[in-house]
C-alpha cells in the first residue's frame, strides 16, 4: 500500500520561505505518473496547489505563481515544494498526492500544516 509522508510546515511571517518534502512509499507507478502539492485551508476545499509531470513542464495555480516552485526526485520517490514570499492566504494543510482520472490515485497522508503569519 502507498504511503504519503509530507514534512516541512511550520509557521512563518509574510515574506518567508518553507520547503515541503513529500515521502512516497510503495508506488512502483511514482516515476511515470503526475504528481502534485494540494492544499486545504481551514473551512475551505482542498485546492491543486502545483502539478508536475513525469516529462515536461510543471502547472501552478494562478495565486502561487512566481512564488512556489514544485520538483520531484525519482530515485528517491520524492516530491518538494518550495514556498518563497509566503503570503497569509497560503496557510493551510499541505498534502502531497497524485491526479487520477478526476480523483486521486493514492489515499491522503497526514499533511504539513503552514501557517504564515506575522
Amino acid at each position: 500500500q502507498v504511503q504519503l509522508v509530507e514534512s516541512g510546515g511550520g509557521l512563518v511571517q509574510p515574506g518567508e520561505s518553507l520547503r515541503l518534502s513529500c515521502e512516497v512509499s510503495g508506488s512502483f507507478a511514482f516515476s511515470i505518473v503526475t504528481v502534485g502539492w494540494y492544499r486545504q485551508a481551514p473551512g475551505k476545499q482542498r485546492e491543486t496547489v502545483a502539478l508536475i509531470p513525469s516529462e515536461g513542464t510543471a502547472s501552478y495555480r494562478d495565486s502561487v505563481k512566481g512564488r512556489f516552485s514544485i520538483s520531484r526526485d525519482n530515485n528517491k520517490h520524492m516530491v518538494y515544494l518550495q514556498m518563497n514570499n509566503l503570503e497569509i492566504d497560503d496557510t493551510a494543510v499541505y498534502y502531497c498526492n497524485a491526479p487520477y482520472h478526476g480523483d486521486y490515485r493514492w489515499n491522503w497522508g497526514q499533511g504539513t500544516l503552514v501557517t504564515v503569519s506575522s
